[in-house]
Order: C-alpha cells, then structure tokens, then sequence
C-alpha cells in the first residue's frame, strides 16, 4: 500500500481470530475497554454508536492517572469487514476543534485468521509525523497484540 501523500500510517497482523470477534472487539465498549489502550495505559471509559453518524468516545488512563479523551463518530461501517471514523466531527456532526486523523479498520479473511489492518489517514504529512513520533507504530502495535489476545477467547 503505497501513500504518495505522505499523509497515511498503517499496521497490519495476521490474528489468529475471526472478523466477527474482531469486529466485535472494535464496536462493544465493554470488549474495547479490555484491549484499546497500549498497556499500562487502560480505559476507563468506552461509548460506541456503531452506525454511520454515530458517535463513539474513549477515555484512555494513564498510569499517572491523567485521562485523555477522544471523541469522534463512525463514517461507515461493513459488519465484520470495515469500521470507518473520524475524529474530524464529535456527535451530532458538531466539528471538532482540531482534527487530526480518520482511522480505517478492514478485517479480510485470510486462511485460518484475520487480515487486520489499520490504517491513520491524517489531514495533512506533519499531522502524519507527529503520530508517528507518538509512538504509533509501537502503541498501535501493542493495542493490536492485545486484540488478538483477547479474540482468541471470544
């Protein structure tokens, strides 16, 4: 997956898991809760709306204790193939004061597990670097180990 724009960050696995436990995963706040935030970092609050317009919020904890709220709605969503949203608007459509990225999770079959791969598309290449220097790569990374953990129970 080539990005010309410069604008695109992207982790794929291969989890031993169906689409529809990862699916799930992604869209149950009580399942979110268990694997979102990259250890030791928890959550400590999860509101999903799983629909196009619906509003999803996340309040991750870290282990000073500060929170860090994000809040965005679902653009669209394929049942146990693709989760699209943004951070762009908060619910209502209400725009938010900076956006920063619109996040695309695709679940394609592939032999006995999952293809996962979530792509950060970001508004503009120093957006980009800046969720990079945060520590995408490994924080998503984490997350997802934690994703497939938790899949393998469901």
């Amino acid at each position: 997956m080539t990005d010309p724009t410069g604008r695109d960050l992207v982790l794929t696995r291969l989890i031993p898991a169906t689409p529809a436990a990862l699916y799930r995963a992604w869209t149950e706040p009580d399942l979110l809760k268990r694997w979102f935030a990259p250890h030791p970092f928890t959550v400590a609050q999860a509101e999903t709306d799983p629909r196009p317009g619906g509003a999803t919020r996340i309040v991750m904890r870290g282990p000073d204790g500060t929170d860090f709220t994000s809040r965005g709605v679902y653009l669209e969503l394929v049942e146990n193939t693709r989760i699209v949203f943004t951070d762009a608007y908060t619910d209502g459509w209400e725009p938010a004061t900076k956006p920063f990225f619109t996040g695309i999770i695709t679940f394609t079959p592939e032999g006995e597990g999952t293809r996962y791969t979530a792509l950060a598309r970001h508004w503009n290449a120093e957006d980009r670097a800046a969720h990079e220097a945060m520590g995408f790569h490994d924080g998503w990374g984490r997350c997802a180990d934690q994703l497939a953990d938790l899949c393998a129970r469901l």
